[in-house]
């Protein structure tokens, strides 16, 4: 499953699917979005920024 899949999900579903809520992952979320705008200009990543914690929840 993707995140665009389980996002609309209510927080206790959502919890029981991945272990987190839904809160704990958008915070993730946003310190990665800020970490990947700080980046130096280069070739893009291949992975979007979503990637790792998506692969850490095993969604």
């Amino acid at each position: 499953m993707t995140y665009d899949a389980v996002k609309h999900l209510k927080p206790s579903e959502f919890k029981r699917l991945c272990g987190v809520p839904l809160e704990t992952v958008e915070a993730m979320m946003s310190v990665i979005r800020q970490v990947e705008s700080q980046k130096p200009p280069g070739r893009p990543s291949k992975l979007s920024f979503l990637r790792p914690i998506v692969d850490d929840m095993r969604i």
